[in-house]
């Protein structure tokens, strides 16, 4: 199929133009946390929490998240958390696949004192989006391979929630 463009327009007139992102709902996680390591460092402060293990529900993938995976996020003299998050996922079927996610958290200024409080930060007031990537060789789940994904998440002294969305 060969795409023409109209004499005067530009090849971006092709692209849609959306008030909001076609998605649909890929799965929901949840994932026991250690307590998190803080480290001071000259680029700012590290926070190491390390996975104890969890569960993944959704519409087409459902099974467990394995211990030792991880964040290893870093808080900036911005008060902006960098997610970086690596994880081995084991479907119903036994499939593995590695998660990795990027993103970013901006709580409000009692938010980490609330947190060690125990206390689990709502959703409307706190920033917390993150950009899910998925790998695997299994056949049944190749497709992950390909998809375009956004996390929105629930922070908790020692549990995180994430909604994942793959784009359309």
């Amino acid at each position: 199929m060969t795409t023409v463009i109209a004499k005067g327009s530009k090849p971006a007139d092709q692209l849609p133009l959306f008030d909001r992102l076609p998605a649909e709902h890929l799965l929901d996680m949840h994932v026991e946390l250690q307590p998190a390591q803080l480290i001071s460092t000259p680029v700012g402060i590290r926070l190491t929490f390390i996975t104890n293990g969890g569960v993944i529900e959704g519409p087409r993938l459902n099974g467990k998240i394995l211990p030792g995976g991880g964040d290893w996020m870093l808080v900036g003299s911005d008060q902006i958390g960098r997610v970086d998050v690596r994880a081995t996922l084991q479907t119903h079927d036994g499939a593995l696949i590695h998660y990795e996610t990027r993103g970013v958290i901006k709580v409000p200024a009692d938010g980490l004192a609330r947190l060690a409080a125990g206390e689990v930060l709502p959703f409307d007031e706190t920033y917390v989006r993150t950009t899910p990537k998925f790998e695997t060789a299994d056949d049944r789940y190749l497709w992950l391979n390909e998809i375009v994904a956004v996390g929105y998440n629930i922070l908790s002294p020692d549990h995180i929630d994430y909604r994942i969305y793959q784009l359309l």
